[in-house]
């Protein structure tokens, strides 16, 4: 890429508009700070919004509260009717009267029947990680062939203190440690069926596979074979070795999975603590030290100082054929490499594949990518996700926003496989908005409606990005030190997601009404029966209720006062109304959501449990917490989801 000496971002904004960002970053002020913040939320929520009209987020009209009312048609549906789960801080799982859940899997369970059994006090071995479902089980889809059912798991990184639990440090120590730490990260695919009202497991299933840091995969797309790509083991920057730190995840209609690499930085080494990171490397947050895997020991790709490319390969959407165990993954270049949460595919009106993602950390961005050619239904789309437009996405405080194109020209980068390697510096020079950790992202199956989840943000309005972009109070982002979080929603132009421009809204601020009586209090549809804090995880069912998944604090005091453990609330998109409809154990995560095909079973990942504390889940007792796969059903067998 292109050095430039650019002031961060400020330059792409008029005078004008960089006198309006410095008001805002300054309106936090102690005296002012409270006020003027009220002062933006006022105007986001309470303006009269999409003037071009009233029906413009679908079947309800907008009115001047910003959020949609109660149309009679939505009372009438009755979507939400399910009675509200309490917030409590039990060590189990919490679902509303009516409906029962069981484990599916957990952490561990073997796939085939010479797997070794799960050995709770030693974490087990190399060999034996490598025949078992991963660790931290977090995005995930339930797929069908020919009438048996195969899932998708992403297992995002691992637990040391049960991992490790042979070792007194919580650290591997021998090679075989390493080598089980590898292998509780990547994908797991399994089949699993139903056998008298429960799901478990199809041991030795042609479907199993693990995909670990080891498994080899090809490169395409703009970036394979580029200069930065090359290694010493590579020297085509075309192959690759593994996927770690998945989080969510995304599917397509031609069949395959899209796992998503998220906080990879983590697992590399610098061994010269004097020796410089590079600029490029800091803005994806790489340092000397890693989280105490210590990869680096047993495989030089983690060695900064050996492979100073080796990170440049990996930061992608991964697409994996979960039908086919031989099939060698692909990294798509073409989606960018950042901190993916998810992938959000959905097919355009004109037949273009559009995919739209979350970088997840604070104050980075929003993309789109818009295929070249065209999806054809049983037709040749294996490709579809190597060439084609990414975007970045920039909102302004008068409800509307637009998708900034990261070619060559506007980025002022060389070539677009400089773009998708640098994805987040390209963002930064178009001048992208700067967003409260954009996570997962949902799309309406009825309109053209997407939403996005924006956990937190502690520094908004305090501090710069790691690319030294400003996070001034505003737009989608209205809250200084951003304890709760947000939901934004946003419907292109003519219900075309491939258009430039679009407007937007907040449909949720999440708050505690119960503690505060100013803007940390939550929008209107937040009260003491259903609030919570850092909505993460969200997907639409096919009755078009929006699921809200948690991962937030769980101190349930001060500020998280009476919110209990991490939920999922149903949401209704017309009306606004928010239910709680489960509570997780303790200190975990709820992650991940699928559904069976007859829709009569609802799978939720419970992750990390007991992470910062005691947790027993799901086996109770005295024995070690598990992240878990369960399955929730109605007692009367009726439709879930």
């Amino acid at each position: 890429m292109k050095k430039t000496n650019r002031p961060p971002q400020s330059h792409q904004n008029s005078p004008r508009e960089k006198r309006r960002h410095t008001d805002l970053l300054n309106s936090s002020a102690p005296a002012r700070g409270a006020v003027e913040i009220n002062e933006i939320i006022e105007r986001v929520l309470s303006r009269r919004t999409f003037v071009r009209g009233s029906a413009a987020f679908g079947m309800a009209a907008l009115v001047s509260g910003g959020l949609p009312v109660l149309s009679a048609h939505s009372a009438a549906r009755n979507l939400l009717s399910f009675k509200a789960v309490t917030a409590n801080r039990r060590d189990s799982v919490t679902v509303p009267p009516g409906y029962s859940w069981d484990v599916v899997l957990s952490w561990g369970d073997e796939l085939w029947s010479a797997s070794q059994p799960f050995d709770e006090h030693t974490g087990g071995t190399g060999s034996s990680q490598e025949m078992a479902v991963g660790d931290n089980n977090d995005g995930m889809y339930l797929f069908s062939h020919e009438g048996r059912s195969i899932l998708a798991l992403n297992n995002e990184y691992a637990n040391r203190p049960t991992l490790f639990g042979n070792r007194d440090d919580d650290r591997p120590q021998t090679p075989d440690d390493v080598r089980k730490g590898m292998a509780a990260h990547g994908v797991t695919i399994c089949e699993i069926s139903q056998t008298k009202d429960k799901w478990s497991i199809v041991k030795d299933s042609a479907f199993n596979r693990r995909i670990t840091p080891t498994t080899p995969m090809h490169i395409t797309g703009p970036a394979a074979g580029h200069d930065l790509m090359k290694t010493l083991a590579d020297p085509t920057g075309t192959q690759t070795l593994g996927t770690w730190a998945n989080c969510a995840n995304g599917h397509t209609p031609w069949g395959t999975y899209l796992t998503c690499e998220e906080n990879f930085d983590g697992y590399f080494t610098q061994e010269d603590d004097d020796e410089d990171i590079s600029d490029e490397l800091e803005r994806y947050g790489f340092g000397s030290k890693d989280w105490g895997y210590n990869w680096a020991s047993s495989d030089e790709r983690f060695d900064l100082h050996k492979n100073p490319n080796e990170p440049n390969r990996v930061g992608y959407v991964v697409e994996i054929d979960p039908f086919d165990p031989k099939s060698t993954p692909k990294k798509r270049t073409a989606l960018g490499r950042f901190k993916h949460e998810n992938a959000e595919l959905v097919i355009n009106k004109d037949g273009r594949v559009v995919v739209y993602m979350g970088d997840d950390e604070r104050g980075e961005f929003l993309y789109r990518f818009i295929s070249d050619r065209k999806y054809v239904e049983g037709g040749d789309n294996r490709d579809l996700l190597d060439s084609g437009q990414l975007y970045a996405a920039k909102f302004h405080d008068d409800l509307r926003g637009e998708w900034l194109a990261l070619t060559p020209e506007t980025t002022d980068m060389e070539t677009q496989a400089e773009i998708c390697i640098h994805t987040r510096q390209a963002a930064s020079e178009v001048g992208a908005t700067t967003m409260d950790r954009p996570e997962s992202i949902a799309a309406h199956p009825a309109t053209s409606e997407v939403y996005c989840s924006l956990t937190n943000n502690k520094h908004r309005g305090k501090k710069t990005n790691r690319g030294d972009d400003e996070m001034p109070v505003g737009g989608p982002n209205p809250r200084r030190k951003n304890k709760y979080g947000q939901i934004v929603r946003w419907r292109s132009d003519e219900g075309d997601h491939t258009k430039t421009g679009f407007d937007w809204q907040l449909f949720v601020l999440a708050g505690n009404p119960t503690v505060h009586d100013d803007a940390r209090k939550g929008s209107p549809n937040i009260n003491a029966d259903n609030m919570f804090n850092s909505p993460d995880g969200l997907k639409f069912d096919q009755r078009g209720i929006l699921w809200i998944q948690t991962d937030g604090k769980t101190s349930n005091k001060g500020h998280y006062a009476g919110m209990g453990n991490n939920q999922m609330l149903a949401a209704d998109p017309v009306s606004g109304e928010i239910r709680r409809f489960l509570v997780g154990p303790k200190k975990c995560e709820i992650t991940g959501l699928t559904w069976s095909f007859d829709r009569r079973t609802m799978f939720v990942g419970i992750q990390h449990p007991g992470e910062r504390g005691k947790s027993h889940f799901p086996n109770g007792g005295t024995r070690v917490p598990r992240s878990s796969i369960i399955a929730i059903k109605r007692d009367d067998g009726g439709l879930i989801g």
